[in-house]
């Protein structure tokens, strides 16, 4: 047991399994210090009642960190730009972690300690998120209570609610059945049903409203993009992280944004969420629809295996990869001229890009699809014969050989 009370710095949440962390810690003789990368999503209560929760259990400081903008310049801009979805489906909305592991450090310089601890389990990819961020950002001790207590038998929930009731602190009852994961991006919920394959229930949707609910006119949003990065939303010009958060209430209120995905975790198990993110929905698919009306069909094309690699990487824990640095400089170059306006309109638990406005859309005035073209039918059946020459004649010539 460490006799000393070396300060460590636990990234802090509030929910069940680093407010184990913190009695755990204490126990082990560590002054803790937890800290609160704030990276969006939750109300001012909500915020205050996690330093609560932290000076109840026992911490000997509480720090909070505003990582709303960071999210928005480091995750959310190249996310857009590269169109990623892990497997087509998971905008990555616990990408927050890398940032969460990088100011926690910051934190740890701070105080002169180079131990840091995270309330991750042995099972999730989160742990491989924190802990090769913590490898790649510098030379730190990481301490995982939540891992460590996999040793034990039995089921790892019901061991943290004991431990803590034990001790006299009370479990949220909403906690104590999921997991919950909230910040600008959207929502993350596992836990429960959820785990075992069953229909979710009605509480695990937190931002997407149910169709009773849903307002019987439609929606309507002008979303503004400047090199690719969205800037304005009706006009009205907003910081990136109030663009995100206004997106989200907006799409959110015709319960747009439900997925259900699962995943390959990558120590080989599968794991299955809960995720809502109408915000993050609306910028992809209006970002999508001019890109694809100001790109060339080999930028358009291209950006799908970028996406696909850039997504890996996130989703992997490679966020500092220098490669992913490479990819981002691709896409930013790739940015030049996605300037313009999309339209998007909802009726209700989906949306659509209606309208496209932007100096850049490539079209020739005098050849409009279905409608005029410049060149001659001769010159069209030309085109056709020499495109596919090729496979016209490997087709005759493996008839002939039957």
């Amino acid at each position: 047991m460490n006799t000393q009370k070396t300060p460590i710095v636990l990234a802090f949440s509030g929910g069940l399994d680093t407010s184990y962390c913190v009695l755990v810690l204490k126990e082990q003789g560590y002054e803790v210090h937890t800290v609160f990368v704030d990276t969006g999503g939750l109300r001012a209560d909500e915020v205050n009642w996690i330093e609560e929760r932290a000076m109840s259990l026992g911490a000997h400081q509480h720090h909070r960190v505003d990582a709303s903008q960071m999210i928005w310049d480091e995750f959310v801009v190249p996310l857009i730009w590269s169109q990623s979805r892990m497997l087509g489906e998971y905008p990555m909305l616990c990408s927050d972690r890398y940032l969460i592991v990088r100011l926690s450090l910051q934190l740890c310089d701070e105080l002169g300690t180079r131990h840091f601890a995270h309330g991750c389990t042995g099972m999730g990819n989160d742990q491989m998120r924190f802990d090769q961020t913590v490898r790649s950002v510098g030379d730190y001790e990481i301490h995982a209570p939540i891992r460590d207590l996999q040793k034990e038998s039995g089921n790892l929930r019901d061991i943290e609610i004991e431990y803590l009731e034990k001790a006299g602190h009370s479990i949220p009852q909403k906690t104590g059945k999921y997991s919950i994961n909230e910040n600008l991006l959207g929502v993350t919920i596992s836990g429960s049903e959820i785990d075992q394959f069953e229909s979710p229930g009605p509480e695990t949707w937190q931002t997407s409203r149910p169709r009773e609910e849903w307002p019987a006119q439609p929606l309507r949003v002008d979303i503004r993009f400047e090199k690719g990065e969205a800037v304005a939303i009706d006009g009205e010009q907003m910081a990136g992280p109030e663009i995100l958060q206004q997106l989200n209430k907006l799409f959110g209120a015709y319960g747009v944004g439900r997925h259900i995905y699962t995943g390959d975790v990558t120590i080989g198990l599968k794991g299955r969420i809960v995720f809502e993110c109408p915000g993050i929905d609306a910028l992809l698919v209006a970002h999508q629809a001019l890109e694809d009306c100001v790109n060339t069909r080999f930028q358009n094309q291209f950006r799908h295996l970028v996406a696909q690699r850039w997504a890996e990487l996130v989703y992997a824990g490679f966020f500092y990869e220098p490669h992913k640095q490479d990819l981002e400089a691709y896409l930013a170059s790739s940015q030049t001229y996605v300037t313009g306006t999309v339209t998007l309109e909802s009726t209700g638990g989906s949306m659509h890009a209606v309208a496209v406005d932007s100096d850049f859309i490539i079209q020739d005035p005098n050849a409009i699809y279905a409608q005029s073209c410049t060149w001659s039918p001769a010159e069209a059946e030309g085109f056709i014969k020499l495109t596919g020459q090729s496979s016209t004649m490997a087709q005759r010539i493996r008839e002939k050989a039957k």
